[in-house]
């Protein structure tokens, strides 16, 4: 069975607003950027995908993707749009016009294990139907904030008709899985590490303990 490789890029270069605790690390330079799509370039078995809706997406991510012919998926926070830092509905619907895949990361980047009711409604449901009307059409793919799922955040994404779901679980995925794992770029990356994560087999125990954690967490809650 053939697999691909998913990565997560969060924020590029610099900010005007002030980052979440431990954010930073998972922050790259534009150099550390362009390198990772410099080696993407070709390969039809690598996707790439953001999360959190920042500016960097627009103002630096978007012309250095069309100018590599590269395509990606934008998964914003709807209830963030607009603020400082942030992609507002504009950019989005920028973002969609270029050509770009964009879904929801939910409202609020709260954590969807840790939910009351009316939070779920609003993370999961409100924030794809709110994300659909900016864009003039169905949402229905979602990234987990902070990749923290269980059996109910699942059960909770089925309901909600969620097509396809990312988390942050690492390693290659099966194409046609509903739940897909991803890879994200962090701060300490170098030239090395985007071919290393696309073409590097890992270890049989590392193996052995991804799919220990992927298991365990679609079975706990």
């Amino acid at each position: 069975m053939h697999s691909v490789v998913n990565l997560t890029v969060h924020g590029i270069g610099p900010t005007n607003r002030e980052l979440d605790p431990g954010e930073d690390g998972t922050w790259v330079n534009v150099e550390q950027f362009e390198q990772v799509l410099d080696a993407v370039v070709g390969r039809q078995d690598v996707h790439i995908t953001f999360d959190d809706g920042n500016a960097s997406d627009l103002e630096i991510a978007l012309p250095r993707l069309v100018e590599r012919g590269l395509t990606a998926e934008f998964f914003v926070l709807v209830g963030l749009l607009g603020e400082p830092g942030r992609l507002d509905v504009a950019g989005v619907r920028e973002l969609a016009a270029a050509g770009m895949r964009v879904g929801s990361h939910g409202w609020a980047h709260r954590d969807w294990r840790k939910l009351n009711a009316a939070e779920v409604k609003q993370e999961i449901v409100d924030a794809n139907r709110v994300l659909g009307e900016i864009l003039g059409r169905p949402v229905s793919r979602v990234a987990i904030p902070f990749g923290s799922y269980d059996r109910h955040v699942l059960g909770r994404l089925r309901r909600a008709e969620v097509t396809c779901a990312y988390n942050s679980d690492g390693g290659r995925a099966n194409p046609d899985s509903w739940l897909q794992a991803r890879n994200s770029l962090r701060h300490d990356i170098d030239a090395a590490w985007a071919p290393r994560v696309m073409d590097g087999t890992p270890s049989p125990p590392l193996r052995a303990r991804r799919v220990a954690a992927r298991a365990y967490k679609r079975l706990r809650g």
